[in-house]
């Protein structure tokens, strides 16, 4: 069966969310949870939502799925053991730091990965089983082929998003949020700047980012052929009304292996949409159709939601299916069983049959009586009755006893499991390095690489593997002293291996034994082919206990996150060498639709393409590998001119070259190795010194 799971951002709305039929449901406790700003649970709320959910035979996943610095993460450990304690059925996370806490704390909790993992290929599936993992949200971009292809040969379970708000961005990799806004979205404050107004040609005219929620109410066969284990619902931040209609719908399509009707449609689109529904991703059919926004006053839908509550407040829809046993006979206490779906019996006996005086009791009495189960949970399937002729029993009797068995059924399904219990440690501390960072460059284009900065002579220089593979000229000066690399793409599907894989065995040719990468799933390729590792930004170094599951995957170095202070940098246990992004146009957004073709209705993506916004800062958008997009920040992040950078226990320092010329480039190298004054026009100092909430 395929597992429906339903947002809950509030007990309302897990109420609302199990009345309706959803098998399974998620939610967050305190801050430490990818929707912050949602009502969320307190601990004293967990235990009593765990027994409501297990003993209508719903589970519970908790969201931990967001990155923890080092302060953070005894509480995110305590925070997992108690969910432990409490019967929570898994936990969901996006950060490898908090991976390794949450095994240390409670050892036999289930963990599945975020789809802020960004994981996007069976690879990446691999490697989460690999880490014990035991399922794997994928991205929501990805189309139905690729889906499928994942679910056939994953080693664990396969959830896959099937309703709700889509992100413009890969989830995990945006920034934009954070950058703009000190608000990071990978820390469940986003800001959705995604909603807001954009425009080319410095007019802020439109929504470009703001797509459609996504709707597959119409490919649940087809999910469920594929092998999906799980289709979830979004919407913790929304009203449990919403919650409710949804979760029915889905749940109704599910059990009834159906297409949804045009009754049903019409509801989830009066329930929320951002002006219709879109399935472009999984039908592989990206394009400006897929866009759309909501309405600044759209009406409440009063009549769908009232009937909505009526179906989870001061009511119970029984949903867990019981067959019960009886037994009338005589010199014998007169005996009831129940048993549930997981194999549980409860039995009891009580008084002793009369012999009938006038009517003897039947067969269908007996079954009559032990089937009224309703205001319980329970729904009875079927009662299998032995009574022999000529005996009497009180109907008040079968009822006490139907009730006794149902009683102690209900606290059998409420015991909590028996699991190991144990304790986060941080582990030894490593010293900072006192010696300067060595100066790392990475380009977008080959072009971009001179003899002026290769005179320079970086400690490493990383080229994406196809402008290098297209571009073998680009290095034939490359002194013996640099490092030569590859940039690795943030996201490569599947069916993009094959070339991916070409292009880094012409990398390694031409002498290439570095490889950056951002993409857990490039982890096997990259070591088969011989390459070194080292975790780019898009695999963020939050916490020291990531840096020790980066060297436990046999990663040689790793990046910190840009989202964090300079004097967070500097506090971090540094189990590998450290590198930051010191220079360059962070990145925004990696997005799977085009908006540059969506613009100008073709491949454009050599020109200058500017996005502008409301307060009229200009945001550059280039190709990414795979015909993807990146947004980067209008200033460029500069550090030259303070000293602190060097100063917080770095190994190596990177310029990260996106939209700058050839002299731009070796101008920057030539301002960090402190041999010239140059800076940029506009800059900005990142988050280093903010931070972000």
């Amino acid at each position: 069966m395929l597992e429906l799971l339903s947002p809950a951002g509030s007990m309302e709305a897990l109420t609302a969310a199990v009345q309706n039929g959803a098998d399974a449901v998620y939610l967050g406790l305190g801050d430490f949870n990818a929707r912050r700003n949602a009502k969320n649970f307190t601990e004293a709320d967990l235990a009593p939502a765990v027994s409501y959910c297990h003993l209508r035979g719903a589970k519970v996943y908790l969201t931990l799925n967001t990155l923890l610095t080092d302060r953070e993460l005894p509480a995110a450990a305590q925070q997992a053991l108690r969910a432990s304690q409490a019967g929570v059925d898994a936990v969901l996370v996006q950060d490898l730091g908090v991976l390794r806490a949450v095994r240390q704390a409670a050892p036999d909790l289930p963990v599945h990965a975020s789809t802020q993992m960004t994981v996007h290929n069976l690879d990446g599936v691999k490697l989460c089983a690999d880490l014990g993992l035991t399922r794997a949200v994928l991205s929501r971009e990805l189309p139905a082929g690729e889906i499928e292809y994942i679910c056939t040969h994953a080693p664990i379970e396969i959830e896959v998003f099937g309703h709700g708000a889509l992100c413009m961005c890969y989830s995990g990799q945006c920034f934009f949020s954070a950058v703009v806004g000190e608000r990071s979205g990978n820390r469940g404050l986003c800001a959705q700047p995604c909603r807001m107004k954009y425009g080319w040609g410095g007019r802020p005219d439109g929504y470009p980012l703001s797509l459609k929620d996504a709707c597959l109410a119409g490919h649940i066969r087809q999910l469920r052929k594929m092998g999906v284990a799980c289709l979830k619902l979004e919407g913790r931040m929304k009203r449990p009304e919403y919650v409710a209609v949804i979760t029915r719908i889905y749940s109704t399509l599910i059990k009834e292996d159906r297409m949804p009707t045009a009754e049903e449609l019409s509801a989830l689109e009066t329930a929320f949409s951002r002006q219709g529904f879109t399935q472009g991703y999984f039908e592989d059919k990206t394009g400006p159709h897929m866009f759309g926004t909501r309405e600044e006053k759209a009406p409440e839908p009063k009549d769908l939601f009232a009937q909505a509550r009526q179906t989870y407040q001061n009511q119970e829809n029984p949903r867990v299916d019981v067959r019960f046993y009886a037994m009338v006979r005589p010199q014998e206490p007169v005996r009831v069983g129940v048993e549930d779906p997981e194999g549980r019996v409860v039995t009891a006996a009580g008084d002793l049959p009369q012999e009938a005086q006038t009517l003897p009791i039947t067969p269908q009495q007996v079954e009559k009586q032990l089937s009224r189960t309703g205001g319980t949970p329970y729904r009875c399937l079927e009662v299998k009755a032995l009574v022999e002729p000529g005996l009497n029993v009180p109907l008040a009797s079968l009822n006490a006893l139907r009730r006794q068995v149902l009683e102690e059924l209900s606290l059998q399904r409420q015991t909590l499991p028996s699991r190991k219990e144990g304790e986060f440690k941080a582990g030894a501390r490593y010293e900072n390095p006192t010696a300067p960072p060595a100066l790392t460059v990475s380009v977008r284009r080959a072009g971009q690489v001179s003899a002026d900065l290769l005179r320079q002579v970086p400690a490493a220089l990383y080229i994406p593997a196809g402008e290098l593979a297209a571009h073998p000229e680009c290095v034939k000066n490359l002194s013996r002293e640099t490092a030569l690399g590859v940039l690795l793409p943030r996201i490569a599907w599947d069916r993009e291996k094959k070339e991916l894989t070409q292009q880094l065995e012409k990398a390694r040719e031409l002498g290439a034994t570095e490889a950056l990468l951002s993409d857990l799933g490039m982890v096997a390729q990259a070591q088969s082919l011989g390459f070194s590792l080292h975790a780019d930004f898009g695999l963020p170094v939050f916490n020291a206990q990531t840096l020790k599951e980066l060297k436990r995957l046999g990663f040689q170095s790793a990046t910190a996150s840009f989202e964090l202070k300079l004097a967070q940098i500097r506090d971090l246990s540094k189990a590998l060498p450290l590198e930051a992004v010191v220079y360059g146009r962070l990145p925004l957004m990696i997005t799977e639709n085009c908006i540059i073709k969506n613009r100008a209705g073709q491949c454009a993506c050599e020109g200058e393409n500017i996005l502008t916004d409301r307060k009229g800062e200009r945001f550059p958008v280039v190709k990414a590998p795979g015909c993807r997009n990146e947004i980067l920040n209008s200033k460029k992040l500069f550090l030259a001119d303070k000293p602190d950078w060097k100063r917080v226990g770095l190994t190596y320092a990177r310029l990260l070259f996106t939209t700058e010329n050839p002299w731009e480039c070796a101008q920057a190298l030539e301002r960090y190795r402190d041999e010239s004054q140059w800076a940029p026009a506009e800059f900005t100092r990142g988050l280093y010194y903010r931070g972000v909430e």
